[in-house]
């Protein structure tokens, strides 16, 4: 350390040009032990190994601690189920540069897992009749409605006709006149046992929609539409709390230029094809901006795409079909919680007409709106996509 001190030019200029061994070492001692000198040379040091440091790591932040959270619902949720939060992926802990492709496009077609024993069926189904899932849907991409976006991958657009994905991949139906009633399922992709039961065992009505991080996105896309899902692609936005809760690298930020709003959603919206809209993943901070929304909406516009949220943007119009749900039915995660929830959609529904519901990919949460469902028509209610709610 005393030698590393002594190079600096002010004392280096101040050592005699000749003497013994033992002056200059008592030299160096007295300047060692001047605390000023000590001090410096510890700045000296310190500033060294910064600067070595961000040249190793190319990031001024690296040694700074850093939150990383998953990309999970579980947070805002009560009696959360163990194991859930390992089964998801982590996220980057910072927004990733708008590099196409950084991520990976799904190029793959889905390929199932491999097999595993079946579980008991929970209690309640097992005296269910089967679902009804109706006949597929066509497969996506239908010709005339994409164009290569970032990294290849097809991007919506409005065909020469005028048709829109909002149309074109919307699941048909017609209504019966009675109350309709509609529930969004969301978080699919991330878990491949939970994604197979909500396609597999939901009724073809229930709309899924899917989170664009997923891995094979595009099969388990087309494995809904077989199986009679209509889908949505979700849009990660800023919520309030961030970054401490950060959705991922392509989060829609509230104060981005617009023109870097368009880029992130140009990335996700190319994830995929076979959607009919957009739906939100958290977004307090997001939604409450005039701006951030009118780029949004443009934007949709422009793609002919649908949005729907989980509420969060109930106040917000906007020139594109729009549906906002009238409650999250699984906030608290108990069976009877969301029985209740579901019960009060019923409610809603048969008071005005039609009500919509949002919920994640909770295991209980699929199971209970599985026993839910094979109810509804006897009770009244027609279950429709929510496509169907979705008006300008």
């Amino acid at each position: 350390m005393a030698v590393t001190f002594s190079r600096k030019p002010a004392y280096a200029a101040a050592a005699p040009a000749s003497g013994g061994t033992g002056d200059l070492r008592a030299k160096l001692m007295a300047a060692v032990s001047n605390p000023y000198i000590a001090a410096s040379g510890a700045a000296v040091f310190f500033l060294a190994s910064l600067a070595t440091l961000v040249l190793i790591t190319s990031d001024p932040h690296a040694g700074s601690p850093v939150i990383r959270l998953p990309l999970t619902k579980i947070g805002a949720t009560k009696n959360i189920p163990e194991g859930w939060r390992e089964a998801l992926g982590g996220d980057p802990a910072h927004e990733a540069e708008l590099v196409p492709g950084q991520l990976g496009l799904s190029r793959n077609p889905f390929a199932p897992p491999a097999a595993e024993p079946e579980a008991p069926p929970a209690e309640g189904l097992a005296n269910l009749p089967p679902v009804q899932q109706g006949p597929g849907l066509a497969q996506a991409p239908i010709a005339g409605l994409t164009a290569p976006g970032p990294g290849g991958g097809p991007l919506p657009i409005i065909g020469a006709d005028g048709r829109t994905a909002a149309e074109a991949y919307a699941r048909p139906f017609q209504p019966n006149g009675r109350p309709k009633v509609s529930v969004v399922i969301g978080g699919l992709g991330l878990n491949a046992q939970t994604t197979r039961a909500a396609i597999e065992t939901l009724p073809g009505e229930i709309t899924l929609s899917f989170a664009p991080y997923a891995e094979g996105l595009q099969g388990w896309i087309d494995l809904a539409r077989a199986h009679g899902h209509e889908v949505l692609l979700e849009t990660p936005m800023e919520p309030a709390d961030y970054p401490a809760n950060d959705p991922g690298p392509y989060t829609l930020i509230a104060a981005n230029r617009p023109e870097d709003t368009v880029r992130k959603l140009e990335w996700l919206m190319s994830r995929a094809t076979g959607y009919f809209g957009l739906s939100n993943y958290l977004g307090a901070r997001f939604v409450d901006n005039d701006q951030a929304m009118s780029t949004f909406n443009a934007v949709l516009k422009a793609r002919g795409l649908a949005f729907v949220d989980d509420g969060l943007a109930a106040r917000r119009a906007g020139p594109i079909p729009r549906a906002s749900a009238d409650r999250v039915i699984d906030d608290e995660l108990s069976a009877g919680a969301i029985d209740s929830q579901l019960k009060a959609l019923e409610n809603g529904a048969a008071g005005r007409g039609q009500s919509l519901g949002s919920g994640f990919a909770y295991p209980v949460t699929i199971t209970q709106v599985r026993i839910w469902a094979a109810g509804l028509q006897q009770r009244g209610l027609q279950l429709v996509p929510a496509s169907a709610l979705a008006h300008r």
